[in-house]
């Protein structure tokens, strides 16, 4: 009987064989027995024989029909990522997939439900529907152009399924199911394509020489696009997609956070109305994503847009791959598989033989020296895609020098009460979220740590809850100090709760809006926030870095940073390249239409060369600094590094692994460098003990080589009571 190689969803860097009656092909979903129970897996590879003894080889129960097998382009990608970042095959291949194409039960065709205009709402006339109706006026107009599921419906108003069932009781509106089943992806190629373009902007010089190298790229180029916030990076994204969408192919566009998604959707539905988008990412239920997935892998959804884990979408056409934000840090895993979907996505580039674009006002840099030594071609935007629009100017207070009201400068708070009075928008970015990082007893100087863990639990005043950030503990706010009983227990520091308070106190008619991960909980509450910010219902926001990536307000002229000194003197060496990224782009979304930005930045060491940077919008002028550090201290980019982590409940458990995983890498002796076993950064978490272990190497081949020599050995260490895992490229030390 054939044997068929099997993938499944278990902790071993192995497939399985099993024998199956039935024709299968590769990339095939299958259920198999596995132990005492049954799992789904997919079919890796189709065998005349093996080497496991025929009576140990079960049969494959059943053979799934219900969903296009996987292209072997995508098995091929996988099974790169496996090798490159020491993951099991079988977990790398099931987690890049849509969770209910995991599950043991077939997919049934669960209906679909889609909105249409009803016979009367296609004859009425828009001009005439009332005016306050306004999330009704677009859910019109938007099925107008074609039918939309309420997914895509809601990516224009959170209340889009309140507003859609009001609309269908005045019989404007109709609905019908359709059941998605797998079709055969289009050919690939093919001629011109017609589409509806909205080519509502003319590009500016840079950004049409910018289109036109892309364009030009034969088969695989790496492009980085490094244009200044408000340069109109997303413009020149829309042009290099109509180019790609007249060829007849797909365009897979990565982004940072889930909350820029919506905004993003609404603007490629405005410029390309008649072409299919879909959306991937963790926001959305399973039935959504199972569709979605099924959608960009049939090559009906010509422009799929999404966070980290799109990067694996079946994409039959794909053409064209766009990482906006390229440098964010959000890009890269921190458990299971620890692949970086930028890195990832460029690996995907060249395997299919296409032009990648990496975008961003601040690249990492990687990227920047990859650019600066020809690996990668260099794009500039050097000016604000609106002509009259300019950098904001940056200032910084010394909080030495000034008073300051609970973490905030008198002279901020001045300039905020002259936007109030002249009806434009102030942003107070701090990146703590809480009342204030910790509570403390005056008596004796308690401080609210985590039994937990060795971090702070911080002050949640509107809940009256200290909680840890880390693992999730909490518990209720003490009346007295556990320690000495003294009642004078007060907050140190600040959070965004705290600024909020004490803008509330000093702005009392001001409309503020705070934005964090908090006041964002539900679903839709950052896509309704974001309606009343550009209606211009907010005066003041107050937020986290949720509020620094990529959002356009244009009635925001100020903003206002506090207590950034931290990253400073930060243990980690990447910390000054986050903060200035940070940093820059937090100031580039004021000043973005027609009206003057301004910046202010509190600190302490205001003569610091970061920010004397800022100051001068000068980032090649710090990247040069930055990257003359990092080669003097032998660190990336100049060298490839692999971080062993391992956690438990015994210390010594946990550093005798790690002592004899040093004792084994030094065995095998490679040009790698091996440094010593410490704690780390937060050396316990969820009462568990963290400490890890960094190996160098100054060729990735090298390193490569080595960690794929380590990896038996460290599989052989006892380690029944403790957790590792291998992070190659690590973000986060």
């Amino acid at each position: 009987m054939p044997i068929v190689r099997v993938a499944l969803d278990v902790p071993l860097s192995t497939l399985f064989d099993y024998t199956v009656e039935a024709s299968v092909a590769v990339g095939q979903r299958v259920i198999v027995p596995f132990g005492r129970r049954q799992m789904a897996g997919v079919v890796m590879e189709c065998l005349a024989k093996t080497d496991v003894a025929p009576e140990r080889i079960k049969p494959v129960k059943q053979v799934l029909h219900d969903s296009l097998p996987l292209s072997a382009e995508l098995l091929d990608l996988l099974r790169f990522c496996s090798d490159y970042y020491r993951y099991p095959i079988g977990q790398t291949v099931l987690s890049a997939l849509p969770v209910r194409l995991r599950s043991d039960k077939p997919i049934v065709g669960k209906p679909v439900l889609s909105y249409r205009l009803s016979a009367g709402g296609a004859a009425l006339d828009l001009e005439k529907f009332p005016k306050r109706k306004v999330v009704q006026r677009r859910i019109l107009a938007k099925l107008a152009e074609q039918p939309c599921n309420l997914a895509q419906l809601k990516s224009l108003s959170a209340t889009a399924g309140k507003q859609l069932k009001t609309l269908e009781a005045e019989g404007w509106v109709e609905h019908y199911t359709s059941t998605p089943s797998p079709t055969l992806p289009m050919q690939r190629g093919g001629g011109f394509v017609q589409h509806t373009f909205d080519n509502a902007h003319t590009l500016t010089c840079e950004q049409q020489q910018a289109v036109d190298a892309v364009s030009a790229a034969q088969g695989y180029a790496c492009f980085l696009l490094h244009g200044i916030t408000g340069s109109g990076k997303t413009e020149v994204y829309v042009h290099l997609m109509h180019e790609v969408l007249q060829r007849g192919g797909q365009v897979l566009l990565l982004v940072p956070e889930i909350n820029l998604t919506p905004q993003l959707e609404n603007y490629f539905y405005s410029r390309f109305p008649d072409v299919s988008l879909t959306s991937l990412h963790s926001g959305l239920s399973e039935n959504e994503r199972l569709h979605n997935w099924q959608q960009a892998q049939a090559g009906v959804a010509r422009i799929v847009l999404g966070t980290r884990l799109a990067v694996f979408a079946e994409l039959p056409n794909l053409a064209l791959i766009i990482v906006d934000e390229e440098h964010d840090s959000s890009f890269k895993q921190q458990d299971g598989l620890r692949y970086s979907a930028r890195d990832v996505a460029i690996f995907r580039a060249n395997q299919r033989g296409v032009p990648i674009v990496l975008g961003s006002a601040t690249p990492s840099l990687e990227s920047y020296h990859n650019a600066q030594s020809g690996r990668y071609r260099m794009l500039r935007l050097t000016g604000r895609a609106l002509a009259e629009a300019r950098l904001p100017a940056v200032r910084c207070i010394n909080i030495n020098q000034t008073v300051m009201h609970h973490g905030i400068s008198e002279n901020l708070l001045r300039e905020i009460g002259q936007r109030i009075a002249r009806r434009e928008q102030s942003l107070l970015f701090i990146n703590r979220r809480g009342y204030a990082p910790v509570l403390m007893c005056g008596g004796c100087g308690w401080l609210s740590g985590c039994k937990n863990c060795a971090g702070k639990m911080v002050l949640h005043l509107n809940d009256k809850r200290l909680r840890c950030h880390h693992c999730g503990y909490q518990l209720h706010v003490p009346h007295a100090c556990p320690s000495c009983g003294d009642t004078d227990l007060h907050p140190v520091g600040s959070g965004t709760q705290r600024v909020e308070s004490v803008l509330q106190e000093r702005f009392p008619e001001a409309r503020i809006l705070r934005v964090d991960r908090d006041s964002t909980r539900n679903k839709r509450a950052w896509q309704a926030m974001r309606e009343r910010i550009h209606a211009n219902e907010v005066d003041i926001l107050v937020g986290t870095q949720m509020l620094a990536k990529g959002h356009d307000f244009p009635a925001l002229t100020l903003v206002g940073v506090l207590n950034p000194d931290g990253a400073l003197y930060s243990s980690d060496f990447r910390a000054a390249e986050k903060l200035f990224a940070q940093l820059a782009q937090v100031a580039g979304r004021a000043g973005r239409s027609d009206k003057p930005g301004e910046v202010l930045i509190q600190t302490a060491f205001p003569d610091h060369p970061l920010f004397r940077a800022l100051r001068a919008h000068d980032f090649e002028g710090w990247a040069a600094a930055q990257l003359a550090e990092r080669r003097m201290a032998c660190f990336p980019p100049f060298v490839y590094q692999a971080m062993l982590r391992a956690e438990g409940k015994n210390e010594t458990e946990v550093y005798a692994f790690l002592h004899k995983a040093h004792a084994a890498a030094l065995g095998l002796e490679r040009d790698v460098e091996v440094f010593g076993v410490v704690p780390a950064a937060l050396p316990r978490r969820a009462n568990h003990i963290r400490a890890q272990l960094l190996v160098q190497g100054a060729r990735r081949k090298v390193l490569q080589t080595f960690v794929r020599d380590w990896q038996p050995l460290l599989d052989a260490l006892p380690a029944q009571k403790l957790r590792w895992s291998l992070d190659v490229d690590p973000a986060e030390f």
